[in-house]
């Protein structure tokens, strides 16, 4: 394992390295989104959203949050030594850096529709953002951990006798037995996910397309609609399917890592992934219920 680089005197952590070749490969993701959805920043029109802001703010808050989810895991540990606890280069928890940096982009994204809605032409909404954000997170999170494999911070998972299974004499976190190498399996998910979200927003997009064109004369339907898929083509679909995917891709590697038990006989990430696969489970039954809403309204 190679977790530092040495150039000319100086000390670079091949983690930190990713996390910003990780933050670089979401953002150029990002954009290519934004603009296929027609809503990439734009000099004339002052409510478009950039992706440097939608990337550099939420991952700043996605790192902070999940250092202090991190310290927050062990309290004893923290209490014992906190300043190296909190500015320690090492430490960090999935599920704080996921909560922070979608809040953070949930702020974001609530400022440029209402400035979209004040400006008077095309509106934007923040479920559109949403679903455009999902693929570069995904994204980012595979890539972010070619880091800890390269750092052998301790992500690997349980020992193992299968033909693919490494050790880390040379980590953060040594160990000389051949153990899962739980970060390329969560980079191999990660990247599925990404492109599958990608996928989804296409279809999204064609959808939209089919439903905004005039219908031919004689078909008053959309052949989308017919299909019987209309909800995972709604707004907020994908973003729903990027908390699913990501908390159950989470929860089953788990299964194999080498975190401690803590609550019910899961790790914290275990319980945080519940978290998020039924947020996205209680964002469908939304959308579900949103067709009805207006058809009653």
């Amino acid at each position: 394992m190679i977790p530092f680089l040495h150039v000319f005197g100086i000390t670079i952590p091949t983690y930190g390295i990713s996390v910003a070749s990780a933050m670089l490969a979401a953002y150029f993701l990002l954009r290519a989104d934004l603009t296929r959805r027609g809503i990439a920043s734009n000099p004339k029109e002052g409510s478009a959203p950039d992706a440097e802001s939608l990337i550099a703010l939420p991952c700043l808050a996605g790192i902070a949050g999940a250092k202090l989810y991190h310290v927050l895991e062990t309290p004893r540990d923290l209490f014992a030594d906190p300043v190296h606890q909190i500015f320690s280069q090492f430490g960090f928890a999935w599920f704080g850096g996921m909560l922070a940096g979608v809040a953070a982009f949930v702020w974001l994204g609530r400022g440029i529709a209402k400035r979209s809605s004040a400006a008077g032409g095309r509106k934007i909404t923040l479920l559109d953002l949403l679903d455009a954000g999902s693929p570069a997170a995904a994204l980012g999170y595979a890539l972010g951990r070619i880091g800890c494999f390269l750092s052998g911070d301790g992500d690997y998972g349980i020992p193992t006798s299968l033909p693919w299974g490494m050790s880390f004499p040379h980590g953060l976190v040594p160990t000389t037995q051949r153990v899962h190498p739980t970060p390329i399996y969560e980079l191999i998910a990660g990247c599925l996910i990404a492109w599958l979200l990608w996928r989804m927003g296409a279809r999204q997009l064609r959808a939209r397309f089919l439903v905004d064109a005039p219908a031919p004369a004689g078909n008053s339907g959309s052949p989308i609609c017919a299909a019987g898929d209309g909800l995972w083509l709604s707004p907020g679909a994908i973003f729903a399917a990027y908390l699913i995917l990501t908390g159950l891709a989470r929860f089953l590697v788990e299964f194999i890592r080498i975190n401690p038990r803590s609550f019910l006989g899961m790790s914290n990430a275990q319980a945080a992934s519940i978290v998020s696969v039924a947020a996205g489970l209680f964002l469908i039954w939304k959308l579900r219920r949103a067709p009805a809403s207006r058809a009653n309204a």
